[in-house]
């Protein structure tokens, strides 16, 4: 079995022609900007590209295809010299039931089907060139779609305060929105990891995904996840996910949940840590407040025993680093090719030939997660101290 470096959420800012697709996306995230700095500058053997069902992006992947440039593999996927993509796409369910907004990813194994989900959209969302547009069905009805098209469906950064299925505090359970059997995995969500997750109950048969959610090429596998599979196919990620024959998550490497940007409770205004049993914050005096993740979890776990999991490895990406900027970066590159061989594989011997040794203990230190941080909450990222 081989082990393969995934990432599943990435986005693309704009379309060949400059077209906007994510609206808060970098214009550099055209999809073949994506799939050549994944492959060449990240290191990754699997991308989940989640704004396929856009009609320029999916000419854009036919003109690929015509090239010979994509090759769709036997398994389901398309491959790009070596790096698998699967097409996906992000949505917005808000309905009467739910009480939204609730996001979510759907995958599918080729370009053919994308299209066709592509067309069934269209008919029931306001713009179908944008990226995470709010779809007008019900959650369990676009689960049954993406099923009857042989689909992946994946809750999105659940825990998120805004737009997810935990985050708001509306929803108790996830059987109030979905059918549960009808759900592939859940995604954590920066703020959060596999250790916070596993204290609500009902999340335990499902498998955890650990992903980027990348607005630009840098933060691309800023959170992934290894997953054994006898070869980069839909069809095997799709066992990985369901724990078959061997196929698994590896391990999930994501940052530590204080570097998240929604991590602590905090002061609506000024970001300051807020407690919600004083009446205003203590440093500005303003009234409301962003519930954290960590509370948001608090509030619905439960005292009960946990699955075994894959380990959840808390990582620092290299550019949240102090010091290490595009100089430092670009050495390094040119010496070990790629951000994952610098984070998995190159010594502190060979890092120390290329960079300062004060800079390669820093890269030692976040790659371990033993850097001392400071918590993030209310939309600003935590940050190394």
């Amino acid at each position: 079995m081989n082990h393969y470096y995934t990432d599943l959420h990435i986005h693309i800012g704009r379309t060949k022609s400059g077209r906007a697709v994510k609206i808060t996306g970098a214009k550099s995230l055209t999809f073949s900007n994506i799939i050549a700095h994944a492959r060449d500058k990240k290191g990754l053997n699997m991308i989940g590209i989640i704004d396929c069902h856009s009609p320029e992006v999916i000419l854009e992947m036919e003109e690929h295809m015509e090239a010979e440039e994509l090759i769709e593999l036997p398994g389901g996927g398309l491959s790009y010299g070596g790096l698998t993509i699967i097409p996906g796409s992000e949505l917005e369910i808000y309905d009467e039931t739910c009480h939204g907004p609730i996001h979510v990813l759907c995958f599918f194994s080729d370009i053919p089907t994308m299209k066709r989900f592509s067309d069934w959209l269209s008919n029931h969302l306001k713009n179908i060139h944008l990226s995470s547009q709010r779809i007008y069905v019900s959650g369990k009805e676009l689960q049954y779609t993406v099923k009857e098209m042989g689909g992946l469906f994946i809750p999105a950064h659940v825990f998120t305060p805004f737009k997810s299925l935990y985050g708001k505090g509306v929803q108790e359970s996830l059987t109030e929105v979905f059918d549960p059997e009808l759900i592939d995995a859940i995604e954590l969500g920066l703020s959060s990891d596999t250790y916070m997750a596993d204290g609500i109950k009902e999340l335990h048969s499902y498998t955890f995904l650990s992903n980027s959610d990348a607005h630009s090429l840098g933060k691309i596998a800023r959170e992934y996840q290894t997953i054994a599979m006898n070869e980069p196919t839909f069809e095997e990620l799709k066992k990985a996910l369901s724990n078959q024959q061997g196929r698994e998550i590896v391990a999930n490497y994501g940052l530590d949940p204080l570097l998240g940007k929604y991590h602590q409770t905090a002061c609506e205004k000024c970001q300051y840590p807020f407690d919600p049993n004083d009446e205003k914050c203590a440093n500005c005096g303003h009234h409301k407040y962003i519930k954290g993740v960590a509370d948001r979890i608090a509030e619905l776990s439960q005292d009960s025993k946990r699955p075994d999991r894959p380990p959840y490895i808390h990582q620092v990406p290299l550019e949240f680093i102090p010091g290490l900027g595009p100089k430092i970066m670009g050495k390094l590159l040119d010496h070990f090719g790629t951000e994952m061989a610098i984070l998995h594989e190159v010594s502190s011997e060979h890092l120390q030939q290329v960079v300062p040794t004060a800079m390669a203990e820093r890269i030692i230190a976040a790659r371990t997660g033993t850097i001392q941080l400071a918590a993030g909450g209310a939309g600003k990222y935590g940050k190394i101290i």
